[in-house]
């Protein structure tokens, strides 16, 4: 099966009108629940229509999420389902409870897994935690979807995970990626020869190195970018040219500290927008960094492709014994039309703190600007006014240049 469903090949009109259906079904589930009622209390949910409407309405951050999740245990009031009607509750670190479902690829691992070539036939030795977090469950779902059996292994005991791999005929791997190597590794050492052929990882960077050594081994290694609370945002094909994003959630690339989108192409925090009914999460900030790639993927899927996880957003830094936090820095570049861009540098000046704040722009009055900066970060600072464009594309408002050797 060379793709999931129909829906990884839709046009870019088709997407567009069927997109205009359910965003503002999904906004209205939205509104009816009191973890929404401040932030879209107001919102006319048949106005949502597009991503350009959607950028229009407030950000939704974990941290937030965390407190509301205090206040009302276990979801928050974000869910559309009580605790009850949920067939799993998880808790990561925070802690930050989850809902779970068994119903037919809840959380869109399926279509991750299909990029992979696992389906029926498969045998998927799932190495992902299955204790309180979802990652075990999440890629479980997934597999069942493909119609692939799953051994449930879960982390650690290697040796045994060699016998069972060799003992059941296991044909493809989901977990971590470094764990297969120690899998494989561990296999080698037992003189065992097994017959993976397929993984399927997340949870941390895949090395170029690391998948090339699978490729020697006859296996092919992608990844996908999946979160506890939105399940499948985007994935690999065997084209491994960038991710393409999952059919079931909107992706979003902003100004960190921001809910404003950044020009195409520019690395930015990912805030994703969840279609899943049980718990429509809206302008959810991931913390996580990327940024959009331009075309199409070469495997036929037509879906935005981003460029895969690039580091964190949250760049809040204590300079001068004060923190410097991104939605400051955007204060700052909001108050002032001529400034396209700005970033933070915090250096050392002998022994002391010091912070520039390089600007892009065409033109402005330093010391005006300068008066601004501490107005708006608290902190007195040098302004550099730098070229339009000049400014790296990491997406850092705030650099750390300090040595902390």
């Amino acid at each position: 099966m060379k793709h999931f469903d129909d829906l990884e090949t839709r046009s870019a009109d088709e997407r567009a009108v069927d997109l205009a259906a359910a965003l503002p079904r999904q906004i209205a589930r939205a509104k009816a629940l009191p973890g929404y009622a401040a932030s879209l209390g107001q919102v006319n949910a048949n106005t949502v229509t597009s991503v350009e409407a959607l950028a229009t309405l407030p950000v939704l951050r974990k941290s937030a999420l965390g407190e509301a999740q205090k206040a009302r245990a276990p979801f928050g009031g974000f869910t559309t389902k009580p605790a009850q009607g949920f067939a799993h509750i998880f808790q990561s670190p925070g802690p930050i409870y989850e809902p779970g479902s068994m119903a037919d690829d809840w959380w869109r691992i399926g279509r991750f897994l299909c990029a992979v070539g696992i389906g029926k036939g498969d045998i998927v030795q799932n190495c992902f935690s299955y204790h309180l977090t979802p990652a075990g469950m999440i890629f479980e779902n997934g597999a069942r979807a493909v119609g692939a059996a799953v051994v449930p292994a879960g982390v650690g005991q290697t040796e045994l995970q060699v016998r069972a791999a060799a003992d059941i005929g296991t044909t493809a791997y989901a977990g971590t990626p470094d764990y297969l190597k120690v899998i494989l590794d561990k296999a080698d050492e037992m003189g065992v020869r097994l017959g993976i052929t397929k993984a399927a990882v997340g949870g941390g960077a895949l090395f170029p190195s690391l998948r090339q050594e699978y490729a020697d081994r006859g296996i092919l290694c992608l990844q996908n970018y999946a979160t506890a609370d939105l399940g499948n945002v985007a994935y690999e094909s065997p084209a491994q040219e960038g991710m393409i994003v999952d059919e079931g959630v909107i992706v979003e690339i902003v100004r960190p500290g921001t809910g404003d989108p950044v020009a195409a192409g520019e690395v930015g925090e990912v805030v994703v927008t969840s279609l899943n009914p049980d718990y429509p999460l809206i302008r959810f900030a991931t913390g996580d960094l990327s940024a959009v790639m331009a075309g199409e993927s070469p495997c036929g899927r037509t879906n935005t492709r981003i460029r895969g996880w690039m580091g964190r957003a949250d760049q809040t830094t204590k300079i001068k014994g004060m923190f410097v936090r991104p939605e400051q820095v955007a204060d700052f570049v909001a108050k002032h039309p001529e400034i396209s861009r700005a970033r933070v540098i915090a250096t050392r000046v002998g022994e002391a703190d010091a912070m520039t704040v390089q600007v892009e722009a065409t033109g402005g009055d330093v010391a005006r600007l300068e008066a601004s900066v501490i107005e708006t970060l608290k902190l007195r600072g040098t302004v550099e006014v730098v070229a339009p464009g000049s400014l790296p594309n990491d997406g850092k408002v705030i650099e750390d240049q300090r040595s902390y050797d």
